[in-house]
Formats: structure tokens, sequence, C-alpha cells
């Protein structure tokens, strides 16, 4: 029903392109963190401060440090193991059919 990535990814936004809810399926929760990846920079670093301001505008429901961590637990983000420094992984943004 949903074969373009981006179709399926509307389901989850508001009228001003945030992530309004979680999607419940594994496979939209990866097109989601990928949409949300994309937001980063490929060769910046980003401060935790950095990353939380990011993910608070783009989502409604008030649970950004979630949001963070879905994206390191599916290798969309990295980090320093003291939290220090956060990176994209390079290609992790790339929307799955």
């Amino acid at each position: 029903m949903f074969a373009d990535p981006h179709a399926r990814l509307r389901r989850f936004l508001d009228a001003e392109g945030r992530l309004k809810v979680w999607p419940a399926k594994l496979k939209d929760q990866k097109l989601m963190l990928a949409h949300l990846a994309a937001e980063f920079a490929v060769g910046r670093q980003y401060s935790e401060r950095e990353v939380n301001q990011i993910l608070q505008r783009l989502h409604t429901f008030g649970d950004w440090v979630s949001l963070r961590r879905a994206l390191i637990d599916h290798r969309f983000l990295d980090r320093e193991a003291d939290g220090s420094r956060y990176w994209r992984q390079l290609g992790a943004a790339e929307p799955a059919a």
C-alpha cells in the first residue's frame, strides 16, 4: 500500500513536518529515524545539547531522549562513550522503501 517511503513517513508527521507519534512497526521506526538523522550533517560533530535542541524541534510529544537513544541504538548517530560528541553515520539517513 505504501510503496513510496515518503507516503509512509507522512502518516507520522504533523502539518509542520514534525513527528507526532512514534510508529509501532520497526520498519516504520527505522524510516522515521532516517528522516530524523537527515537533519544532522555528515562530518559535523554535535554536543548533546545541540542534538537535543534539534530533536525537540522535530517532534511534538516531548521525548527527545528516547529519540536520541533510538538514533544511537539503530546506528543512525554515533557518539563518544561519555556522550560529549555525537555525529551522523555516513549513509545512515537513506530512507528504505
